[in-house]
């Protein structure tokens, strides 16, 4: 929102109705049911049909645009709808966007009749499979095998209900249009986008920006405003270089996040960016933020919750940067899928580091993914559009380009196909972040593309899936996995690692599933990890227990969270919070 443009929400509750695998041309919302957007529709109706649906479903509802906006340019912007949408304006089909977790927006300027109802059609299919991310499994085989109890895919597939959209991952797939829908209207002269790269030399800073227009005639005008609100900086190049002496940095919390604001004027548009002076480099095996050597504390999260499941939570957002405060991490990795903006516009202000991940999870499983499955240039287009959209956020110190694929049985295929992505995410990225991947338990020997990325990134559950209940064994083994990787003169996150603990299970002699046994794993880990200087960071997995599809291995979902999805604190919450109080974010 500025003087120049209004933004509505259509938040609220629409009409809904569950359709078939198969597209429908007319939908009739007669006895259809009421939804909350937005949300996942998945827990919003305790059916069976709600909660397993595969296929298409339908929303609908009305709006007005009043006719004193003619003349302005009006859009439709949907933050994240999972995962293909076809929109319908007034029984018209005007756009289709693929892609459940980042957000697309469609010019109706010349499609409205003002001052008149407009019936506004979102359908939505949450079909996963090969071309998708993330990855369905089209062989209708569980992401855990032994869920099929050895029964070949094509007899289980017959009666499988959820044939078709079996996952390749381990969480819920949540589905819907699960964060807002709002309709924006600026000028027809507007500001599109503003790129801004910061660099530090002693103690000046250099804030190269690069504005885009649409529009002829307008003139140009950028002005950088501290805290306080007061003019440091100003230009009317579209595009340059200003200079800042007596910079504040955006430094981690408890360090100061200082943000500052640009405001753009073209024309009559104002928009406004809020930015901050930080550097980011991987120097040797150090991650340096601001120069300073940086250690990664946190976890690995989703956005899961109660009734919402993958919709919006602004105060879940909230309550959970609180408990990362109270528990001293200072990161996240955005595990599996890019989140809401209003959870990275929160990290800039409290200062969350966040490592930025793609939906790319799933790639993996029967022949060779690289060369049977169908989602390279999506895959392409989700890194544009993640970095078109994060590039500006300073809590976004590293870009991940996927979890867990496929890299040891066909190593050189992975490779082509990773380093392709490697080298157009820097391209993309004029701050030149780190560009990673996260990295399954493997044959780390075998595998040739974790080590080419700026930072390793591994996730490792010895004593847990490997190693079942033997912690002796389990250090063991990756206290000599961890003797390769020090050969590699790369830093090295250990972005999962854990153990499943049901809340309230205690047992004296510490047993798997157990309170205890999930305690006495992170120290036993942790006393490996703690022998080596390569190691930057550790993220427990997972911050708070989460949803995932039935299965023999899941106890009313994944419940290695240090907190339970109502945000309760295990016991190893204290370990964690004396942990990490004692450690510092720097040096």
């Amino acid at each position: 929102m500025s003087k120049s443009r209004t933004v509505i929400d259509l938040s609220g509750i629409w009409d809904f109705k569950l359709g078939s695998k198969d597209f429908e041309n007319n939908i009739s919302f007669m006895n259809s049911d009421s939804i909350a957007v937005p949300a996942s529709y998945n827990d919003q109706k305790d059916t069976e049909q709600y909660r397993n649906h595969y296929g298409w479903v339908y929303y609908r509802r009305t709006f007005y645009v009043s006719g004193k906006f003619s003349g302005e340019r009006i859009v439709l912007r949907f933050d994240a709808v999972t995962h293909l949408a076809t929109i319908i304006l007034n029984g018209k089909g005007i756009a289709s966007h693929k892609g459940g977790f980042l957000p697309f927006d469609v010019d109706i300027t010349d499609k409205i009749d003002f001052d008149s109802e407009q019936e506004l059609i979102v359908c939505v299919d949450n079909k996963i499979n090969h071309s998708t991310l993330p990855v369905g499994n089209e062989s209708t085989i569980a992401f855990f095998g032994s869920d099929n109890a050895g029964i070949p895919s094509v007899e289980a597939g017959k009666a499988h209900k959820k044939k078709g959209n079996v996952p390749n991952f381990d969480f819920f797939n949540f589905s819907g249009i699960n964060r807002p829908v709002r309709l924006c209207i600026m000028p027809k002269e507007y500001i599109k986008d503003i790129t801004i790269v910061t660099d530090l030399i002693n103690d000046t800073a250099k804030i190269s920006y690069d504005a885009e227009v649409c529009g002829k005639g307008g003139n140009f005008k950028i002005t950088i405003l501290d805290e306080d609100k007061n003019e440091v900086a100003y230009s009317e190049e579209i595009n340059g270089v200003m200079e800042l002496k007596r910079t504040h940095l955006w430094q981690p919390y408890p360090e100061h996040p200082y943000l500052y604001t640009a405001r753009l004027e073209y024309g009559e548009d104002v928009y406004f960016q809020t930015f901050g002076i930080s550097t980011v480099e991987v120097k040797g095996t150090q991650f340096l933020i601001n120069g300073r050597p940086f250690y990664f504390k946190g976890a690995g999260k989703h956005e899961d919750s109660p009734f919402h499941g993958r919709g919006i939570d602004l105060c879940l957002d909230v309550k959970d940067i609180n408990l990362m405060h109270l528990i001293g991490a200072n990161s996240f990795r955005t595990s599996h899928y890019p989140y809401a903006e209003e959870m990275y516009q929160l990290c800039d202000k409290e200062g969350i580091v966040i490592i930025d991940e793609t939906p790319a999870v799933g790639i993996g499983g029967g022949d060779n993914p690289y060369k049977t499955f169908h989602m390279h240039q999506h895959h392409e287009d989700v890194i544009r559009n993640l970095i078109s959209r994060d590039k500006n956020h300073l809590c976004v110190v590293m870009w991940s380009l996927g979890n867990e694929p496929e890299v040891e049985r066909y190593p050189q295929d992975a490779y082509d196909y990773w380093q392709k992505l490697y080298k157009l995410a820097h391209k993309l990225d004029h701050q030149s972040r780190p560009v990673t991947f996260v990295c399954c338990q493997n044959d780390y020997k075998k595998d040739i593309v974790t080590r080419t990325m700026d930072v390793v990134c591994i996730n490792r559950y010895y004593g847990w899936y490997n190693l079942s209940g033997d912690l002796d064994a389990a250090c063991y083994a990756f206290d000599v996995e961890l003797d390769f990787w020090e050969k590699q003169n790369k830093p090295v996150i250990l972005t999962e690692y854990g153990a499943d603990a049901v809340s309230g299970l205690h047992r004296n002699v510490p047993q798997m599933f157990s309170e205890e046994y999930q305690w006495a794993y992170y120290e036993k880990i942790n006393e490996i990890l703690d022998k080596r200087d390569f190691i930057i960071g550790e993220h427990p997995w997972n911050f708070a227990d989460f949803d995932t599809f039935d299965g023999c291995m899941r106890v009313g979902g994944n419940k290695k969270g240090l907190f339970t999805r109502n945000r309760n604190p295990k016991s190893v919450v204290r370990y964690f919070k004396h942990r990490w109080s004692t450690i510092p974010n720097f040096n």
